[in-house]
């Protein structure tokens, strides 16, 4: 029986801050919404509801819940059921509140993806203000303009490197290339030659030679949606290039836009064997798949996708079988 947690969250700016580093899964109340009724809807079990309110003191009473009210849903275990109940699999929503459900990644701005050409780079770090070799929040870079492009003051840029080529573990093939954001700059003087910046983000330590593109601020609330049919892909590498992937962790698949990937979907990885069914005949079958992990879709490329496990029974490796639910 999947379990869910529920903790209530005001849409003021205090409630924002309390939640802007945490990541999970959210609802908005409706009216005539009770406890009872959403532990029914997202437990199985309408009698959870005590355990519910028990782990979150922030519900002075659990006999009054107001619709506008955002609600985080804690997942134990069987994150796809409830994009199961928000598709009206399980539960029937009216169509305009598709948007009651969606899963909150703060740290979406951070996230890298993997392209088959490289992002044309707008300019590029070759100098920090103080001997360092790891540059962080608040240092002051000296920046190169790349091609055409004018820094303009003011702006934001992304900074990022771009990592050799990954190729798919299986066929050896070229994927693409990783693109690793590294952090935000933001521009303060221009001179003719080259323009001078201050850090104000650091997602990892940044580096000289980072490189510099047009920031856009990600909004940290990815939709549930439906998931096409038959698709089959594998797993190209996680982002840090882990050796084992596991629960919350950063991956990449071979799928994307053009396979009809979509941020707020849902993928399984599995894995599947073929075994001698009567040991003396010697033919082999192959047995229906086992699912253990689910990925959520939070960045597409055109080949590629983003992905955050979003539960795993077990760890698994670069080039695990990944299909639709």
């Amino acid at each position: 029986m999947m379990l869910l947690a529920i903790a209530f969250s005001l849409e003021a700016v205090e409630g924002e801050k309390a939640f802007q580093h945490e990541t999970g899964f959210y609802y908005t109340v409706q009216k005539g919404d009770t406890l009872w009724d959403l532990s029914q809807k997202f437990s199985d079990s309408a009698w959870l509801w005590p355990e519910m309110w028990q782990e979150n003191n922030q519900i002075a009473n659990p006999h009054r819940i107001f619709p506008g009210e955002r609600i985080r849903l804690f997942r134990r275990k069987g994150a796809q059921k409830i994009a199961e109940k928000k598709l009206g699999k399980s539960l029937t929503l009216k169509p305009s509140l598709d948007d009651l459900i969606h899963y909150k990644y703060s740290a979406l701005d951070r996230v890298g993806f993997i392209r088959k050409e490289p992002v044309v780079q707008h300019g590029a770090i070759f100098r920090v203000q103080e001997t360092k070799e790891m540059i962080n929040i608040d240092d002051i870079v000296y920046i190169r303009p790349e091609g055409d492009f004018d820094l303009v003051p003011g702006k934001r840029y992304t900074t990022y490197r771009t990592l050799p080529p990954i190729t798919d573990r299986i066929t050896n093939k070229v994927v693409g290339i990783q693109h690793l954001l590294t952090g935000v700059v933001e521009i303060t003087q221009v001179e003719p030659l080259y323009a001078i910046g201050t850090v104000i983000e650091a997602y990892r330590p940044i580096e000289l030679d980072d490189m510099l593109m047009p920031y856009y601020r990600r909004i940290p609330k990815v939709i549930i949606k439906d998931s096409p049919k038959g698709l089959e892909g594998r797993i190209v590498n996680a982002e840090e290039h882990n050796r084992l992937i596991g629960d919350n962790m950063i991956a990449f698949i071979n799928k994307g836009k053009k396979d009809g990937v979509q941020p707020g979907q849902f993928y399984n990885v599995y894995f599947q064997v073929q075994e001698n069914i009567h040991r003396k005949k010697g033919t082999k079958t192959l047995l229906l798949p086992v699912d253990f992990a689910e990925l959520l879709v939070i960045h597409t490329e055109n080949t590629t996708a983003t992905v955050i496990v979003t539960s795993a029974d077990r760890e698994f490796e670069p080039g695990a079988n990944v299909h639709s639910p």
